[in-house]
């Protein structure tokens, strides 16, 4: 008997140790920021820049805000949607890799932006982190707002804009 409770606890103990090596028991990572009131006047639509995610188009809609990027090196598109409380926008996002097909192909995360006003007068600033999976947090994510650029969300996909090669027989 004591024999048979001895194995029992030594492989629940065994158990617990390889759930922690595993990543079972983490919890994902959450931003520790709290919303703030918007500016004056200014709204989450626009079209924001950021050197290796290229141009972020936003468009608020009540309390929601979405939005599509394609990096700047045309490698990858992706979209977001989250909802806003003042001047923080929590948000879901899956980046699409260009030219891949399978369970590679999509990353999937969360993240948050603070809207800021600029440090040049009327140019605002999203100051943010994104994190893969579940995390909300993990890198930086900075965007300039760009002036007289209107936000068009659906010219962003999958198009790789004449960037694929030619359809077979169609060779000279």
């Amino acid at each position: 008997m004591i024999r048979r409770f001895a194995a029992l606890a030594f492989l629940g103990v065994g158990l617990t140790y390889f759930a922690a090596a595993c990543g079972g028991g983490a919890a994902p990572k959450t931003a520790q920021v709290t919303a703030g009131e918007m500016p004056e006047g200014e709204s989450w639509t626009g079209v924001y820049f950021h050197p290796l995610f290229g141009y972020l188009h936003l468009v608020e809609e009540g309390e929601t805000v979405a939005g599509r990027w394609k990096r700047a090196d045309g490698s990858a598109w992706g979209e977001l949607t989250g909802t806003k409380s003042g001047n923080l926008y929590h948000y879901t996002w899956t980046e699409h890799k260009v030219g891949l097909v399978g369970p590679s192909a999509n990353s999937t995360g969360k993240g948050y932006f603070v809207y800021k006003p600029g440090k040049e007068k009327g140019v605002a600033e999203l100051d943010g982190q994104y994190g893969l999976n579940g995390d909300e947090v993990g890198s930086d994510w900075h965007c300039i707002k760009q002036q007289r650029m209107q936000a068009d969300p659906k010219s962003i996909n999958g198009d790789t804009g004449g960037m694929a090669p030619p359809a077979a027989n169609t060779w000279q």
